[in-house]
C-alpha cells in the first residue's frame, strides 16, 4: 500500500490523488466576515501612537450557527471571508503565553458574555457603555494580555472597562472542544476492528455517518459490541469493522452535531489571516473526522498531524499497526517506525512558513497543509497601522469614530489594524514531504 520514499521541497500541492487530513481534531468551522460592533483603539510603539479599529467580528458557520471573536493577533491583518477552523490553544500563539487563562477570564467577564451593559458599566466603575464601548473595552484588555501591547480605548468609558478587565481578570484553564475525535487516524489488518476513536464533545448526542465510498468496501462503524452505530455520546468508543477479505484500502468517518462552542476557544486560518478567539456562539454545527487504512501485510501507519506552537513545527504521528518496519526519510533524515510502535516526529519550521506535506503511498498518500503561526509579532513584524479617509464596506453597522477599516490591492482585507496594507511575505514557501517503505512497490 505504501509506495518507494521520496523528499522535496516543492512549492503547491502534493499528488492529486492525495487525502488531506484536517490537522484540527474537530469542532466548529466558519468563515469570518466583518467587524461589526467595535470602537477605537491607540497603540503606542516604537514613539509613534497609531489608531486602530477595536471589536467584535462575526463569523458564519458551515452547515449552520454564528460566532462572535475577538482578535488575539494584533499586528497581523484578517483576510476577508477566510475559513477558520477551532483550534487547541497549542497550535496557536497562545501556547507558552502565561496569560492566556486571563484571556479565557475576560472573554466570560465582559461583553458580549455579559450582555447587561449597566451592570457592567457599574463594575467597571463607569456611567455607561454602549454596546461599541464595551466591545474596545474588550478587545483592548484582550491586546495587552494576548499581545503584550501597549493600547488604550480611545474612548475614556471604553478604557476605564479595559483597565477593570486587565486588573482584575483570573486565570481560567483552556476550554474543552467543542466535539473531537482521539485518536484521528487508525490502522491495522483485514479481519479487525480498527480503533477505538473516542468521542469527546459538550453536545447531548453526534450523528455517526459511516464510509460510504467505494473503497471502504463493506467497512462499518460499530460499536465495542459489534453493533453498527448510527449516534453517540461523549466518551463513545467507534470501530472500524473491516471484512476478513477485504482487500488493502483506507476510508474514513464523520460526526457531527449542533451545540454552542465554548466560549475560549481558538480559530485559526489556512491563509495566514489573524488568530481568533471565540467571544460567544449560537447553537453551531460542529463535526469531526477520523480515518482507517488496513493491508494484509506490510507496514500499516495510521498517520496524523498537529501544529505544535511550544515545539516550533507540525508533529506528524505515525502509528504503525503492521508486521513489518516503517521507514521514511524526513527533511533528509530517515527514520524507521518498528512494527507495533507508535511514534512522533516533529516537523521544523520557521514563523509564518507555508507547508505541505504529503504522506506518500499508492492510494495518492496523506497530505498536510498549513501555516505555522505560533507568534504574535509585534513592531517587529514590520506592519504598520495607518488611518484611511474613504469608509469600506467593513464600516457598515459599527461606530469607527473616526477610523476604518481598509480593502487592499488584490486582495480583500479587513485588518483589525486599521489598515495594515501590506502583503506578508511566507518565509521559505511551501514543502512538500513524501514518505513510504523504501522497498521497490509491487507492480499491479
Amino acid at each position: 500500500m505504501w509506495g518507494l520514499a521520496a523528499a522535496g521541497t516543492l512549492v503547491g500541492a502534493g499528488p492529486a490523488a492525495a487525502d488531506q487530513i484536517p490537522q484540527s481534531q474537530g469542532g466548529a468551522t466558519a468563515t469570518i466576515g466583518d467587524l461589526k460592533t467595535y470602537g477605537s483603539a491607540v497603540i503606542h510603539e516604537n514613539g509613534e501612537d497609531s489608531w486602530v479599529s477595536a471589536g467584535l467580528f462575526e463569523m458564519t458557520v458551515e452547515n449552520g450557527g454564528m460566532l462572535q471573536t475577538y482578535c488575539i493577533d494584533l499586528h497581523n491583518p484578517t483576510q476577508r471571508d477566510a475559513r477558520y477552523q477551532e483550534t487547541s490553544w497549542s497550535g496557536t500563539s497562545l501556547s507558552g503565553n502565561k496569560d492566556a487563562g486571563k484571556i479565557r477570564w475576560i472573554l466570560e467577564n465582559s461583553y458580549p458574555q455579559v450582555n447587561d451593559l449597566a451592570a457592567l458599566a457599574e463594575k467597571a466603575g463607569v456611567s455607561g457603555l454602549t454596546e461599541q464601548d464595551a466591545a474596545a473595552g474588550t478587545q483592548v484588555a484582550i491586546w495587552r494580555y494576548s499581545d503584550g501591547a501597549d493600547v488604550d480605548a480611545a474612548d475614556p468609558r471604553a478604557e476605564k472597562l479595559a483597565d477593570y478587565l486587565q486588573k482584575n481578570a483570573r486565570d481560567l484553564a483552556e476550554p474543552e472542544a467543542s466535539l473531537t475525535l482521539s485518536p484521528a487516524a487508525v490502522s491495522g489488518h483485514p479481519g479487525e476492528r480498527l480503533g477505538p476513536v473516542t468521542v469527546r464533545t459538550n453536545a447531548n448526542s453526534v450523528t455517526v455517518t459511516p464510509p460510504t465510498d467505494i473503497a471502504a468496501g463493506g467497512v462499518k462503524v460499530v460499536d465495542q459490541h459489534g453493533k453498527p452505530v448510527t449516534s453517540a455520546t461523549n466518551g463513545s468508543r467507534l470501530f472500524f469493522d473491516v471484512p476478513n477479505d477485504g482487500a488493502d484500502g483506507s476510508t474514513s468517518l464523520t460526526v457531527q452535531a449542533s451545540t454552542t462552542v465554548p466560549v475560549g476557544r481558538a480559530f485559526t486560518s489556512e491563509t495566514r489571516s489573524q488568530t481568533q478567539i471565540l467571544a460567544g456562539s449560537s447553537e453551531s454545527t460542529v463535526s469531526a473526522v477520523a480515518s482507517a487504512d488496513w493491508a494484509a501485510k506490510g507496514p500499516i501507519p495510521a498517520l496524523s498531524a498537529q501544529k505544535d506552537c511550544a515545539k516550533g513545527g507540525v508533529d506528524i504521528t505515525a502509528a504503525n499497526k503492521g508486521d513489518q518496519a516503517f521507514t521514511f526519510e524526513l527533511m533528509g533524515v530517515e527514520h524507521t517506525v518498528a512494527a507495533g510502535i507508535s511514534e512522533t516526529l516533529t516537523i521544523p519550521l520557521q514563523e509564518d512558513q507555508a507547508y505541505d506535506f504529503t504522506v506518500g503511498g499508492s492510494d495518492g498518500g496523506k497530505r498536510f497543509k498549513g501555516v505555522l503561526d505560533c507568534k504574535t509579532q509585534g513592531g517587529a513584524s514590520g506592519i504598520s497601522a495607518q488611518t484611511f479617509s474613504e469608509p469600506s464596506p467593513a464600516s457598515v453597522g459599527g461606530t469607527g469614530a473616526g477610523t476604518d477599516l481598509a480593502e487592499t490591492g488584490g486582495t480583500s482585507l479587513t485588518p483589525i489594524i486599521a489598515g495594515a496594507a501590506i502583503a506578508l511575505v511566507l518565509i521559505g514557501g511551501a514543502v512538500v514531504v513524501l514518505f513510504g517503505r523504501k522497498q521497490t512497490p509491487p507492480q499491479i
